[in-house]
């Protein structure tokens, strides 16, 4: 992973938020929220919060229960805040995956939507989930299926390909999309000091207003953005364009629908 795949700063957490997060997070952070609040458990941490999709799913079932969100980047944070102002249940902490800093034994439940994908030692995170948790209790997390089982990013890939034939972005391929092997995931999960964990494949559909508007997301609202500016010509408008146009061709003009997969995984603290 490059050090660049874990910033998400400038214009990028306002995009982000505005176009991919209804776009492909939405649908899985429901999910995952009704998995993760459905044992009712009191106290939950989350990692990775990002721009708040998972939070607020959580939010809107917790009941007497507490919530703490966090991330390595503070704008995502900062923008996640701004959509939860007054709810005294939620606190945000910007912390680093591989050194909580919370104590031992204080949580209940964890969670975290498409994150472990960034974490530079996974099973280094996977232990600090553990040492937070209380005996019995859970961590549920998601990550993204291959490239090959997600339409608008496979479309993305391609155009990216083709716009820069010699050096093409690999941020999605790479990092967002670079986490599916199951048998991997076990290891890593076990390395942590979980029992072999539960892994269910979960199929969902991105609907999009526009084609436009998933060439936006991606190009400019992660860091594909920094990938493409750093490489100047064509420009990032230019090959936010070219994404569009590719994405046309495939799925058609005006709202476009595509296939999303992801694996969601379930551990317990012994």
């Amino acid at each position: 992973m490059e050090a660049t795949d874990k910033v998400f700063a400038g214009p990028v957490p306002q995009v982000y938020d505005r176009l991919l997060v209804p776009l492909v997070f939405q649908p899985y952070a429901e999910d995952l929220a009704a998995r993760v609040m459905a044992p009712n458990p009191e106290r939950i941490l989350e990692l990775a919060a990002g721009t708040g999709a998972l939070t607020r799913a959580m939010a809107e079932r917790l009941d007497g229960a507490s919530l703490v969100a966090t991330d390595l980047n503070q704008p995502m944070l900062d923008l996640a805040a701004t959509r939860l102002p007054d709810d005294d249940r939620i606190s945000w902490h910007q912390a680093d995956a591989l050194e909580l800093p919370f104590a031992d034994e204080s949580f209940d439940a964890a969670a975290c939507q498409f994150g472990v994908m960034f974490f530079p030692d996974k099973p280094k995170s996977h232990r600090e989930v553990w040492r937070v948790l209380r005996p019995g209790g859970r961590y549920l997390f998601n990550v993204w299926d291959a490239v090959a089982s997600n339409d608008f990013v496979a479309v993305l890939l391609d155009a990216l390909v083709e716009a820069f034939p010699s050096d093409p972005p690999r941020f999605i391929e790479r990092t967002p999309h670079g986490y599916h092997d199951v048998g991997t995931i076990e290891l890593d999960v076990m390395a942590g000091g979980f029992p072999r964990p539960i892994i269910e494949r979960v199929e969902k559909r991105a609907h999009a207003a526009s084609a436009m508007d998933v060439a936006t997301g991606y190009c400019q609202g992660t860091p594909i953005r920094g990938e493409i500016e750093a490489r100047g010509g064509p420009g990032l408008m230019a090959v936010t364009e070219a994404v569009a146009r590719a994405l046309e061709r495939r799925f058609g003009a005006g709202p476009i629908e595509g296939a999303l997969a992801a694996f969601v995984v379930s551990a317990e603290r012994a």
